[in-house]
């Protein structure tokens, strides 16, 4: 059945005609954009037990502690005021007139457009609440990343987010499509971006928060999606700003001997050019295009391959950035230092393959200007169809007449480097016959994959490998 969906003032009454839920908006940054959207619709008296904006910082610390980062617009931020206030509802509602309330605490901290619009208006809202009186709070926590350039219609925006927010919390907990849908009900993708969701609490208990940061890639709230070795999802720029990115891009199904050469030779290779270890960010992308394969999604498929990288301690990066020049967009709004892309000698194969532009000259111009006009390089890996045949690096690599110049350009400058010291023995590992020998239990695939992966692949009986049943 088709979700209905609500306007913002109709969510905002039904819940203050909820007499069940009770609790605190306290919003900084932006103004009271969300508690607004209460107290205009009528009612708010049942639902709002105090609403408040700390704008002074003096103020602010004053109430939920410094931040030693300086940075107010911040998860750190958010989790603070979150705490505060979730537990003084708790402290000071506690006799039996609040018995059979459902205590919610709302908090975001925001910044809009500024004069001068040359700010990077963003903000983090987040929900500690109950679903049943007298139990453990749930808590979800959002980032958005706020367009156009308009400071008043970006505050309209984050009252619309904030508002559906709650109401997905209460009416959609147990129907994760319909929670991240709705969060953008009645408002675009060309207003907002919504680039992390964190769910947690013990009626979040079976969710897992990759899952719902794909479902933002592919509900195109947002270009790309990361979470980190300990499968914690994390706001991109968060973790990329400033920092020098070595991207390693595949389809890891699943991850391979050579995948793992691969990204041992990139580290070697970018380290040379990174003199500290602390701002440099290793990330594994894969795009949506790489996951659908035959054009469907399977959770599963993609949680087979995010289990195996995250055992193996990878940093992974979903994306629907299939073109190179839209990652590379989209890492330089982290303002990187640079950018290292790993890829194998097919994928610049296919870049300097004619049949694929109306006029290759010029579009390729384009897009390697678009590119290399970051300090980005691409880190090339060979490939050897069989052991009778010669390895092809950018060295021997036949490009037609009409590109060869550019080609040239882009070796000769280095924008376009072969990567060193391959292990020539894994090079003819392809990735869909080692599936192909796990879905049918075909001996010898071991050898294709780190002794790590062959191990999860058969304890946790991934890609269809046919566990035995005791």
């Amino acid at each position: 059945m088709d979700r209905e969906i609500l306007s913002i003032k109709r969510k905002a009454l039904r819940i203050n005609l909820d007499q069940s839920i009770y609790g605190t908006f306290a919003e900084i940054g932006a103004g009271q954009e969300v508690v607004r959207n209460f107290f205009q619709v009528g009612g708010a008296s049942g639902t709002v037990a105090k609403a408040m904006s700390a704008y002074d910082m003096t103020f602010s610390d004053a109430i939920y502690g410094s931040e030693g980062s300086g940075r107010y617009v911040s998860d750190s931020r958010l989790k603070k005021m979150l705490d505060h206030e979730f537990d003084l509802l708790r402290e000071r509602l506690h006799d039996g007139k609040y018995d059979k309330k459902k205590f919610f605490a709302f908090s975001n901290t925001c910044t809009t457009l500024n004069f001068k619009k040359d700010n990077d208006p963003h903000g983090w809202m987040g929900v500690r609440y109950q679903l049943k009186p007298h139990t453990e709070p749930n808590e979800v926590i959002i980032h958005v990343r706020l367009k156009g350039t308009d400071s008043l219609s970006q505050q309209r925006v984050i009252g619309g987010i904030g508002t559906n927010l709650l109401f997905a919390c209460y009416w959609y907990y147990d129907q994760m499509d319909d929670f991240i849908e709705s969060l953008l009900d009645n408002l675009s993708t060309d207003q907002a971006e919504i680039d992390m969701i964190r769910l947690k609490g013990p009626d979040f208990d079976g969710v897992d928060n990759r899952l719902l940061a794909l479902e933002l890639v592919k509900k195109n709230f947002t270009d790309a999606t990361i979470f980190s070795a300990n499968k914690e999802v994390y706001q991109p720029k968060d973790i990329l700003y400033k920092k020098n990115i070595l991207c390693l891009r595949g389809r890891f199904r699943p991850v391979t001997k050579v995948n793992e050469d691969m990204m041992k030779c990139g580290l070697e290779h970018f380290k040379k050019e990174v003199p500290n270890d602390d701002d440099l960010v290793v990330l594994s992308e894969i795009t949506l295009n790489n996951l659908a394969g035959d054009g469907n999604f399977e959770n599963k498929d993609f949680l087979d391959r995010a289990d195996i990288l995250c055992n193996l301690g990878h940093t992974v990066m979903i994306s629907n950035c299939h073109k190179h020049d839209k990652l590379i967009n989209y890492l330089d709004l982290c303002k990187p230092q640079r950018i290292g892309i790993i890829l194998g000698i097919l994928n610049i194969v296919e870049l300097f393959n004619e049949n694929n532009y109306e006029n290759a000259e010029g579009e390729l111009l384009h897009y390697f200007g678009e590119i290399f006009k970051r300090n980005t390089r691409m880190l090339v890996y060979p490939y050897q169809p069989d052991k009778n045949r010669p390895v092809i690096t950018t060295e021997n690599l036949k490009v037609s007449e009409s590109l060869i110049h550019l080609y040239t350009h882009l070796k000769a400058n280095k924008f376009l480097v072969d990567l060193e010291g391959y292990d020539q023995t894994v090079l003819q590992i392809f990735s869909p016959k080692v599936i192909q020998m796990i879905k049918a239990g075909e001996p010898g695939w071991e050898d294709m994959v780190p002794d790590t992966v062959a191990d999860i692949i058969k304890e946790k009986c991934l890609f269809e490998y046919p566990c035995e049943i005791s």
